[in-house]
């Protein structure tokens, strides 16, 4: 299954790979701000300059460490921005995404049985999202890993009399959230119902919440000392909430993202950044999408609508001059309101078949899109939630042939 996945993975690298290395806009489309942290730590410069590599702006918070280390690494082994990097990336984010094969069985067959279990590791091997994906060098891939094999170890918790279970699950927490903190929206409600779930069998629950706890605080934490102490200021994950919010809210729906507001594309925008240093840009940023918000609330709760339906069906605009930058639309909201109607039917059936088994999948489905709600979503935010969307999806065709099954058996 992983291997299958794998070759697939790696087979649509050869064909997407030169995409990244187009050199406009500062080699852009190599890692976005990853690449150019990912320059300034193989400059020698710390983890800096998230913007433009030929611009020294100072130590960042922009993004979380992990992925722009592993970025790093590859610009040390075969060259800033080459073609090697690239390879290298992607292949590396194709090993990560088919490994997600094997969280996606394990928690699938804890939850829902063998069959499910087999059919749903398959369905993530072929689903296209998780091998498109691989081609983008983003923290996207491994974020797809680390939050199914978290939420994995997650489940294990009620039952299991290990003290160890606990530890393990906050560490793989942290270092999810160290890669991408969206998962903090689901890991710790995940844990907190685990943790209810096991006082009322009984068992140390106490002792095995603030192990969980802990661990997950050993492995963020000097993330966290390291903003305090370079920013003075308190950043637990990732400092751009003010731009993300700004960029969302101003009043532009041509778009799910005005990205032309982003430093990146506006030299006005740019000036600001380097002027004011990222704290107080973001500060600012912050500051201003709250006023516009409180200005035009019934605009708000509109495209807040709007981006809702976004992120479960990937639907925005079906007009001409949207379709033109955005060409793959029409296939993208087939595909994804069809997996978002079938897991819904998964977590419905769940329910009726296995009552509180499922909390925690809907606690994911329904927490892990919130932040973006207010702020703005991209094609590629619900990726690193799709393995559970898969596995509900595929239980949700299992019941229904079982059901169908056992219908034709007892009326014949």
């Amino acid at each position: 299954m992983v291997l299958v996945a794998l070759a697939l993975r790696l087979i649509a690298v050869g064909f997407l790979y030169p995409e990244r290395l187009n050199p406009d806009r500062d080699h852009a489309a190599f890692a976005g701000e990853a690449g150019r942290i990912a320059h300034s730590l193989v400059e020698g410069k710390g983890f800096s300059s998230p913007m433009v590599t030929v611009a020294d702006t100072g130590p960042t918070a922009w993004m979380c460490p992990i992925y722009p280390s592993l970025v790093a690494l590859s610009f040390r082994l075969f060259g800033e921005y080459s073609r090697g990097a690239a390879i290298f990336m992607e292949s590396l984010n194709s090993i990560f995404s088919a490994l997600a094969c094997l969280p996606v069985f394990f928690m699938a067959r804890r939850t829902f049985g063998e069959t499910t279990a087999i059919r749903a590791g398959w369905a993530w091997a072929f689903f296209p999202y998780g091998i498109y994906f691989c081609s983008t060098i983003w923290p996207t891939s491994l974020s797809m890993l680390l939050l199914p094999l978290a939420f994995a170890a997650g489940l294990r918790l009620e039952d299991s009399p290990r003290l160890g279970t606990w530890i393990g699950f906050g560490l793989i927490s942290g270092i999810a959230a160290m890669n991408d903190p969206i998962v903090v929206s689901v890991l710790p409600l995940l844990g907190l119902w685990m943790w209810y779930r096991k006082w009322r069998r009984g068992g140390r629950w106490l002792l095995s919440g603030a192990a969980a706890a802990l661990a997950f605080m050993i492995v963020v934490s000097p993330w966290f000392v390291r903003n305090y102490r370079t920013f003075h200021k308190v950043i637990p994950f990732r400092g751009n909430f003010g731009l993300e919010l700004y960029v969302g809210n101003n009043g532009d729906t041509s778009h799910w993202n005005a990205e032309y507001l982003h430093p990146a594309h506006n030299d006005r925008e740019w000036q600001e950044y380097v002027t004011l240093g990222e704290v107080r840009y973001m500060q600012r940023k912050q500051d201003q999408a709250m006023e516009f918000i409180s200005h035009h609330k019934g605009f708000f709760v509109w495209v807040g609508f709007r981006r809702t339906l976004y992120m479960w069906t990937n639907y925005w605009s079906f007009s001409p001059a949207y379709l033109k930058e955005e060409p793959f639309d029409i296939a993208a909201v087939f595909l994804c309101t069809t997996l978002t109607v079938l897991a819904l039917w998964g977590l419905w059936i769940g329910w009726r078949n296995l009552g509180a088994a499922v909390i925690p999948y809907a606690i994911a489905l329904f927490f892990f899109p919130m932040v973006y709600y207010a702020t703005h979503p991209e094609d590629y935010y619900r990726r690193p939630a799709d393995p559970l969307f898969v596995v509900l999806a595929v239980y949700a065709l299992t019941a229904s042939l079982e059901y169908r099954r056992n219908r034709a058996a007892s009326e014949g």
